[in-house]
């Protein structure tokens, strides 16, 4: 398993080289990596000239690399760098991890790490022939909502649940353009690797492997080339039934999570404010108190009525909490401890994912 890291020397900060700085580089990972003890951005990889000019403007110490190879270079020599996070389109999180581990440079990737499941077990495997840490960045593990969900389970407070309902819906009737929204199956593009990525890792670490899955996917905007509008339905090893929908395409949002017990159910509407926070330049530590949101959005623990109605007792709502994932990483890194989330666990991802384009092409309920 490639889930423990080598322990690194404690003395100086770990220095981060940032591959990519569109969204997920510039909103997600520079500014968690900057908030985290013990670590340090050195180098951000891009080559387009507006997004150097913003790098420098928001972290003017921080160097330009115009190509990842710069970075390759620098492996083993006194200017290595101890971490490289690939942030850049998923079409590139192959090759550049594959390129990360064989110069036996540790690695997160953002998520989907692959296209397929057997290309994730593979990157599993080379960084255990390398001996390197190899991390996925599955951040919403570490939402409000579902941090509060793992709490109710935990506290048996729904009893045994029978079915969740997982929602990550939007209203964005025009299409944006770009990879994202691209139908060529190279850009690994569509709401089905994108926010299905997270709700499937989600229903998996809630409730376990995967034995069914069956999905319908839809292209429902205007000249739409892939999917943007999709429904996973899972059954667990344990019996449990997880609905999941994923849409740019929904006029009225439904709750983010409805949980459904033998003893009580739990709703909760609106998503973890921490995107938002990152999206307004506000910054864990700096701006606080962080992951947290208003009273009159907690969610609502009860049975026999809708909490539209009043029903149910308020829960409050854990603190959403991103920063947890890059304090994980750099205590595997000092220290040797397990990754924060594996290869191996994408790979899992991956393979739902996979039978639910399967059965949605094939209109069949995939075994796995």
């Amino acid at each position: 398993m490639n889930a423990t890291a080598p322990a690194a020397p404690r003395s100086a900060p770990l220095r981060v080289g940032l591959i990519g700085y569109g969204l997920a580089g510039s909103v997600f990972h520079a500014p968690l990596v900057t908030a985290t003890d013990g670590l340090v951005l050195d180098t951000v990889v891009t080559s387009d000239p507006g997004r150097q000019e913003q790098v420098l403007a928001e972290f003017p110490d921080v160097r330009i690399a115009a190509s990842p190879d710069e970075l390759w270079k620098r492996a083993g020599g006194a200017d290595a760098l101890d971490l490289v996070v690939i942030a850049s389109p998923n079409r590139t999180h192959v090759p550049l991890a594959t390129a990360a581990l064989t110069a036996g440079i540790p690695v997160v990737v953002d998520k989907p790490l692959a296209a397929t499941a057997a290309e994730a077990r593979e990157l599993a495997a080379l960084a255990e022939r390398t001996g390197t840490f190899l991390s996925v960045f599955q951040n919403r593990r570490w939402d409000n909502d579902f941090l509060t969900v793992r709490r109710l389970l935990a506290d048996g407070e729904l009893g045994e649940v029978q079915r969740f309902e997982s929602r990550f819906e939007r209203w964005r009737p025009q299409l944006k353009g770009g990879w994202r929204e691209s139908g060529a199956p190279e850009e690994i593009g569509g709401l089905l690797y994108d926010l299905g990525s997270h709700v499937v890792d989600q229903a998996l670490v809630l409730f376990g492997p995967a034995v069914r899955v069956y999905a319908e996917a839809d292209a429902r905007r205007p000249g739409a080339e892939t999917d943007d509008d999709t429904f996973i339905a899972i059954t667990h090893a344990n019996g449990i039934r997880s609905h999941l929908y994923v849409s740019a395409t929904t006029a009225q949002l439904g709750p983010r999570f409805r949980v459904l017990g033998s003893r009580a159910g739990y709703v909760k509407y609106g998503l973890d404010p921490q995107e938002g926070a990152l999206r307004e330049r506000l910054r864990p530590g700096a701006d606080a108190p962080w992951g947290e949101e208003p009273e009159h959005l907690w969610g609502r623990l009860g049975s026999g009525e809708s909490p539209l109605t009043g029903a149910g007792t308020p829960v409050p709502t854990a603190p959403g909490d991103y920063p947890a994932y890059y304090a994980a990483v750099a205590a595997a890194l000092r220290d040797g401890g397990p990754a924060p989330v594996t290869a191996y666990e994408a790979a899992h991802c991956l393979e739902v994912l996979e039978a639910a384009r399967t059965s949605s092409r094939d209109g069949v309920t995939v075994e796995l």
